[in-house]
């Protein structure tokens, strides 16, 4: 292991100095020891692990904790944790991308600090640079109701987390490598499910297996934690109940099957209400071509019933053809908020509506592939997003953005002639309403967006171009509020989301190739008010990089620039 510089009784002093405080609430202490090891599943992989662990382990907290995790990188590369869906109220310092935090350098450690602020749900951690992620490094975050608040289904029995996601098998320097230099398309070589291959596989060790008791029910939080694929999820002769998806309580609808795009996560009940036996777990991707009857790409687990005597029997469940779009999307269009629901709050979730507010802003983005100097990107209204040294929110801070980032010149509403790499970083209105309209204009992949700061309403999917009358056809009654939407091929889905977050929030792809490859943008939600109470100033453990140093606390900020 690396030697570590930062003595642990100062980064304790730090925490004992944090800004975060709160009534009936806990502090809450992780210490993470991150490596690249040796580890088997369909094959003999290296994967980033966490305290030995693949996934990694669990954050346990509930609404209004305060989550400390020290993080000790022992890669051999800088690395960052982002903590998706946990909106970071007022402290973007701690959202853990390329935009807000200088990366955590090999041989050192770094604490994290953030509180689940009126939040409760199912979400994933994971590494955001470097391409790591595509190795591993990731884990579940459940985020419980404090006890007064009402939950809207009986206590489960157990709670599992399902992490399910497409896999590579180089290890990910030499993915990325590939994706760099190859204008073809890289695919994943296998599904695994919580880091396990498929049951009955050859070439597969380990395969998951959850134990349930006959006549109990339990709750299961799913989450897609891969890199490219969506995939449809079922349990062998078990209906699934929809209750929840990051963070929102949702009306609760019988599913035979779900899809879950990257990103994604729900919680569903399933209920042992079979025969004592085995049954498959099963998720296969969509809208890719595989053999569902051999194939490394079905990732199976087993429903273990405790007095079962019967191994799981027959073939997997059939699911939704891979390329059935339209079953995605209307079973996308059903699942709708509950709004008679507490979440954090005692108050219904149905308090806050869309169905009469006034928009301040709108962006249109469309998502594709150029090429830029000869090498295949992925853009955002043809800018491919390009990485300063610098994090964007250090740069905002310490020098009002000057010599990192100009704001607005990144297009809103239009697409450039010519594809060009930029630094893309754009005002949103603080306290107003901001309609966010994804357009895909890939033919061959399903994308998924993620917008960091912010849970979203979903209030409209549809198929070619979106105009101003594709308005009338949202859900503005009970949109489902979440932080990670799909966008169909040749598709577009809309959003309306508050800015009442202020902070440099990161809007991306989830497809890990698009956004290693410049799909993503960031949104500056500025209050001038300096009162802590609004945005709350950087950690007293800030890293610094780039162009900031030491000395620019002490040096007055010049004025803001701007684009056009």
């Amino acid at each position: 292991m690396a030697s570590f510089e930062q003595p642990r009784i100062a980064l304790l002093s730090l925490v004992l100095l944090s800004l975060m405080s709160c009534m009936n609430c806990l502090d809450i202490y992780y210490e993470w020891i991150v490596t690249g090891d040796f580890y088997s599943t369909t094959s003999n992989l290296t994967v980033i692990k966490i305290n030995g662990m693949f996934p990694g382990p669990l954050i346990n907290a509930t609404t209004n904790d305060v989550v400390h995790v020290n993080v000790f990188n022992d890669l051999d590369e800088p690395l960052l944790f982002t903590w998706n869906g946990i909106q970071q109220r007022l402290n973007s310092w701690q959202d853990g991308v390329s935009g807000t935090n200088c990366p955590i350098e090999p041989g050192t450690n770094w604490t994290y600090v953030f509180q689940a602020k009126d939040q409760i749900g199912s979400y994933t951690y994971f590494p955001s640079i470097n391409f790591q992620k595509s190795s591993g490094g990731y884990g579940p975050i459940r985020v419980n109701n404090r006890d007064v608040i009402l939950v809207p289904f009986p206590k489960p029995e157990a709670e599992f987390d399902l992490l399910v996601g497409d896999w590579m098998d180089d290890y990910y320097k030499n993915t990325r490598i590939t994706i760099q230099e190859n204008s073809n398309r890289t695919y994943p070589n296998a599904m695994l499910m919580n880091g396990k291959g498929p049951y009955g596989s050859l070439d597969s060790t380990l395969y998951e297996s959850f134990n349930v008791t006959k006549g109990k029910t339990y709750r299961f939080r799913i989450s897609n934690v891969g890199t490219q694929f969506s995939f449809n999820l079922r349990f062998q002769k078990h209906p699934m109940v929809l209750v929840e998806t990051e963070g929102s309580y949702t009306n609760q609808i019988t599913l035979d099957s779900l899809d879950v795009h990257v990103g994604q996560s729900y919680s569903v009940l399933v209920t042992a209400d079979q025969d004592e036996a085995d049954y498959y777990v099963v998720a296969t991707p969509k809208f890719f071509e595989f053999d569902p009857s051999n194939s490394s790409l079905v990732a199976k687990g087993i429903l273990h019933y405790l007095n079962s005597s019967s191994p799981v029997q027959g073939p997997v469940p059939d699911g939704p053809g891979a390329f059935d779009v339209d079953f995605s999307m209307n079973q996308a269009k059903s699942i709708r908020w509950n709004l008679t629901a507490g979440a954090a709050r005692p108050n219904p979730q149905g308090t806050f509506n869309v169905s009469n507010v006034t928009l301040s802003q709108t962006f249109i983005l469309h998502g594709s592939r150029a090429l830029i100097n000869e090498v295949q990107s992925y853009v955002v209204n043809n800018v491919s997003y390009l990485t300063p040294t610098t994090p964007l929110k250090l740069a905002d801070h310490f020098r009002n953005g000057s010599g990192v980032y100009q704001l607005d010149e990144f297009p809103t509403q239009s697409v450039n002639g010519v594809a060009v790499y930029g630094v893309s970083v754009v005002t949103g209105v603080h306290k107003g309403w901001l309609e966010i309209v994804f357009k895909n204009d890939l033919v061959d992949e399903i994308d998924s967006w993620h917008l960091d700061g912010f849970g979203f309403f979903v209030v409209g999917f549809g198929w070619g171009e979106w105009t101003v009358d594709s308005r009338d056809t949202y859900n503005l009654y009970d949109p489902v509020v979440r932080s990670t939407v799909q966008v169909y091929p040749s598709g577009w889905t809309a959003v309306y989301v508050f800015l009442d977050n202020p902070g440099m929030w990161n809007l991306r792809s989830q497809n890990l190739v698009h956004w290693y490859m410049g799909q993503e943008i960031y949104i500056r939600v500025h209050n001038d008010d300096p009162n802590p109470a609004k945005e709350r100033p950087p950690p007293q453990n800030l890293l610094l990089c780039g162009v900031v140093d030491g000395d620019d606390a002490l040096a007055p900020a010049p004025a803001p620039q701007t684009g056009w």
